[in-house]
């Protein structure tokens, strides 16, 4: 991960346009090509960011960071006051609680809740950047991808999004899509997975561990 200091201003060009004006901001690339621009305040999420798999191109003064779409994040420095990099090495990757857990295990017991005809091809199938909760087939044949969250927030959409972008890079599984389950969806997280073509499904934990194996709801 390289982590760079520097006062800088941000444009981005692409399904819309963005300007952050010249300030101090950390700029962070990390290992699997993403990059995102962070100031001190707003909590955790970047001012602005840009997902793999994209380029970066740095020149005197300016990165310039594009996608396979087009768009474009344009990063101007006026001046560095920090840069270094650090191997952080293969991440374990997230330990979910034991409700995330034992909802994943029961969807993949009963896997006939997301639709007649759909089988499990692995859970926790392995991607580059972290395991898929849950790797299926639909009816047709086709290859969906789940990500599953008690609470389902922005970063879990982005999550799943960054795992079906990679997916549908292998040939033998193209094409996958995704689908984003959780006990209570945000609307702005339901919004953002619409907007990704992503589809969402609220799960009854409760029903769902109370009921006998072959009575299954998904809401």
């Amino acid at each position: 991960m390289r982590l760079v200091i520097a006062t800088c201003s941000v444009d981005y060009s692409g399904r819309l346009t963005a300007h952050l004006p010249m300030a101090p901001r950390l700029l962070m690339v990390k290992a699997d090509g993403s990059v995102l621009i962070h100031a001190d305040g707003g909590s955790y999420k970047p001012l602005n960011w840009m997902s793999p798999p994209c380029k970066l191109t740095e020149d005197e003064g300016v990165w310039s960071v594009t996608n396979k779409a087009g768009e474009e994040l344009r990063i101007t420095i006026e001046e560095v006051h920090s840069d270094t990099a650090y191997e952080l090495g293969t991440d374990p990757g997230l330990i979910k609680d034991g409700v995330e857990a034992h909802l994943q295990e029961l969807l993949a017991e009963h896997v006939q809740t997301f639709g007649e005809g759909w089988t499990l091809v692995r859970r926790e199938y392995p991607t580059a950047i972290g395991p898929v909760d849950l790797l299926l087939r639909d009816a047709d044949g086709k290859h969906v991808a789940v990500e599953i969250k008690r609470r389902g927030e922005i970063d879990g959409v982005e999550q799943l999004t960054r795992y079906v972008e990679l997916l549908n890079r292998d040939p033998l599984l193209a094409p996958v899509r995704g689908i984003f389950a959780a006990q209570l969806i945000k609307p702005q997280a339901q919004f953002l997975a619409t907007d990704r073509g992503l589809d969402c499904l609220t799960v009854d934990y409760d029903a769902l561990r109370g009921m006998e194996s072959d009575v299954l709801r998904l809401f």
